[in-house]
């Protein structure tokens, strides 16, 4: 017998624990090891491509091209991203998914100073195929963004794409963003493997009475496997 997932009522849709299950003949077939392996096949078939990320990143490689009234402005930084196991929640009792909340944390190498924070879900359906990305960053801008992952040589690649008129995958914003720094779309592609990770992504803006690019990339190494829910 597999342990059995907890139940539990949360924020209006139902929510089952991810509690590690374990058969009881992986535990008598060699301890801790087996332990760890059969753990790791369990994370993997629940969070699909997603399973890669959770633990601790960190990389020194950032570049940010965000716009200013003069033109664009380059700003090398460094940051840390922290990826936790949720579990699964389950929708209108037909959709299960599976999510990983992250936390983005940017400083700028100039001075040191925090110019970016980030939080938000990566998301896996199996049965539709389809890697969700929801993000909120304290400008009052959230963005809900849909796409398909990838593998190739070791490595899994995340695509997910939003637009302000997409009627799937859309972009919120208060009025005052809307009027001055709108978001008209959004596009992000994360690649990662056993020791490294490496994103591009892409906000197109209309500020400064302009369209911009405004584009953030960078190379993460894994310092963790912390963020496994317990």
């Amino acid at each position: 017998q597999y342990v059995t997932d907890e139940q539990r009522s949360s924020g209006g849709m139902h929510r089952r624990s991810n509690a590690a299950r374990v058969s009881p003949q992986a535990v008598k077939q060699g301890g801790n090891s087996k332990v760890t392996d059969a753990n790791q096949s369990m994370k993997e078939a629940e969070y699909g491509p997603l399973a890669g990320l959770i633990g601790l990143w960190t990389g020194d490689k950032g570049m940010d091209v965000a716009p200013e009234p003069d033109g664009p402005a380059e700003s090398p930084f460094y940051e840390t991203l922290e990826f936790t196991a949720c579990g699964d929640v389950e929708n209108a009792e037909s959709q299960v998914i599976w999510a990983i909340r992250y936390q983005q944390t940017v400083s700028r190498k100039s001075n040191n100073e925090v110019f970016h924070n980030q939080t938000g879900y990566w998301m896996w359906d199996a049965s539709r195929n389809l890697v969700m990305q929801s993000l909120t960053i304290p400008r009052a801008v959230c963005v809900l963004a849909g796409g398909r992952a990838s593998e190739a040589d070791g490595t899994t690649t995340l695509t997910v794409k939003a637009a302000i008129d997409d009627p799937d995958w859309g972009v919120i914003q208060s009025p005052f963003m809307r009027d001055n720094a709108r978001t008209l779309g959004f596009s992000h592609s994360l690649s990662v493997s056993e020791h490294t990770l490496s994103y591009a992504e892409t906000t197109v803006l209309e500020i400064y009475g302009r369209r911009f690019d405004h584009t953030d990339s960078n190379n993460l190494r894994r310092k963790g496997r912390t963020g496994d829910r317990k």
